[in-house]
């Protein structure tokens, strides 16, 4: 990722040129971070109007996020040897494009595949906002330039819920998918007279042979997770998806370009690190699905208001992960990698325990503070752990997959926890909710602790890296070029 040309010379931080930069890659990576969040407060509004079951739900998000983490290697490696910024505003053209679809959708079939087109679009989109900045600035500015990144893209992801409940209330939740289009416009007109193009000479071939197959594995897999119960397809399909996953290990292990390389996970530590953000991810997906229709559903929370209520879980990644992370810089990351995840399943099993009649102060908001706590605690030490497991050379790479890692997770976390709770199904969402939300939430706190357990076995040491706030709630590790020694 380092190996960038470039005929211009490095953007230095603070000029003109370096604003009109971060504005563009923030506007690019924000549509996709917005859509992560937004997306949650207008499912009950979505299935009111389009008659979805809490099986169409669980599509709609995982539509997207199955496309959008098994191509997102891919996306970067796209960046890399055919121009960034070319790919960056060909993302932004393709995200513009399926959310307008996802906004006129007259169906709930229409609106998952619009969502799926939508998680391709963000695969290019996400990679590329960030090597811009990584390849285009001149290196002693980088640090500040990914910081001013990620600060403002978390504003972007923290502004979602409020403005999608606040859309979805006032107006109609086709809104906040048409929202999209003024942001994108804007960050690929920017892009195209501000950012300068960046390639890697020895980016080799796409990976595309990769791609399809675990593209096919995951969507498989998920359809055979979230269908169960439909009849012998839905086995059918799941073994077929194991299978697609088990020729896709095979193919990276004899490729020359591999889109993951396999000899990473021979480092414990980056196995466990990436263990551990699965575990975490998957049980946050799985419990903020469910908490924001239970919030809505059976509390009777307006839209507006259950993108509020999630409000200090935000406050906390934007005020506290830069300096819980220069904490774990002189602690290790074993220590705040175990912590966490435990101060997590404690606020998961408090969310087990929200029902009817339940006040906000009493019962959510605690709930969110224990489990915000435990998050920042456990995301900020990420990127010093999963860097210390590698070369400095294959940094960027590390990062990816454990990006790629934290994303795949939300999407079997969504499809799997909920129905190990009975939530499913072709029933209403009120009665799916009634029949296995405590059950779920506390099957995602076990799960959330496994991640602290595998932590405290298998993450050991790390590497100096400049910390900085996360962008969103479910972007993992940062790119490598934040490491300082």
């Amino acid at each position: 990722m380092m190996a960038a040309v470039t005929d211009a010379p490095a953007i230095r931080y603070g000029t003109a040129q370096g604003r009109w930069v971060i504005v563009a890659a923030v506007l690019g990576s924000g549509v996709v971070f917005l859509d992560g969040t937004v997306v949650n407060v207008a499912l009950p509004a979505i299935s009111a109007d389009l008659g979805a079951s809490v099986r169409g739900l669980q599509w709609m998000l995982d539509g997207y996020l199955v496309t959008l983490s098994s191509l997102l290697l891919l996306g970067g490696s796209a960046g890399d040897r055919y121009g960034r910024r070319r790919v960056f505003v060909a993302g932004l053209g393709g995200f513009v494009a399926a959310s307008v679809l996802c906004g006129l959708a007259p169906g709930v079939g229409f609106l998952i595949a619009a969502r799926a087109l939508q998680g391709v679009a963000g695969a290019l989109l996400v990679p590329a906002s960030l090597s811009i900045i990584s390849s285009g600035f001149d290196p002693e500015d980088r640090s500040r330039a990914i910081g001013a990144w990620s600060g403002l893209a978390a504003v972007a992801g923290a502004a979602g819920p409020l403005l999608g409940g606040w859309l979805v209330d006032a107006a109609s939740w086709r809104f906040i998918f048409f929202l999209n289009v003024p942001l994108a416009a804007a960050a690929a007109a920017i892009a195209v007279r501000h950012v300068p193009e960046t390639s890697d000479d020895e980016a080799g071939p796409l990976d595309v042979t990769g791609a399809a197959l675990v593209s096919a594995g995951t969507a498989l897999v998920a359809y055979g997770l979230i269908e169960d119960g439909r009849g012998t397809g839905s086995v059918v399909f799941g073994l077929a998806g194991v299978v697609a996953i088990a020729l896709f290990v095979a193919a990276e292990g004899s490729s020359d370009h591999p889109m993951l390389p396999l000899s990473l996970f021979r480092s414990r530590q980056f196995t466990g690190a990436n263990l551990a953000t699965f575990a975490v991810y998957g049980a946050m997906s799985a419990a903020i699905f469910l908490l924001v229709l239970r919030l809505q559903v059976s509390l009777g929370y307006s839209a507006l208001a259950a993108g509020t209520s999630l409000l200090p879980f935000t406050g906390f990644m934007l005020t506290l992960s830069a300096r819980i992370g220069a904490l774990a810089q002189r602690t290790g990351p074993r220590i705040p990698m175990t912590v966490g995840p435990l101060l997590s399943a404690g606020g998961l099993l408090l969310f087990s325990r929200i029902g009817p009649g339940d006040h906000y102060v009493g019962a959510v908001l605690p709930a969110v503070v224990l489990f915000g706590l435990g998050m920042t605690t456990t995301v900020a030490p990420l990127t010093s752990a999963v860097l210390g497991a590698v070369d400095r050379r294959r940094a960027g790479v590390a990062s990816g997959v454990n990006n790629a890692a934290a994303r795949l997770a939300g999407l079997l976390g969504i499809a799997v926890i909920p129905a190990a709770a009975g939530i499913g199904g072709s029933a209403g969402v009120a009665g799916g909710l009634d029949h296995g939300y405590s059950a779920a939430l506390r099957i995602s706190a076990l799960v959330c602790a496994a991640g602290g357990a595998v932590s405290w076995l298998l993450v050991r040491t790390a590497t100096p890296v400049e910390t900085v706030t996360h962008p969103s709630l479910d972007h993992a590790c940062h790119d490598g070029s934040v490491q300082i020694a």
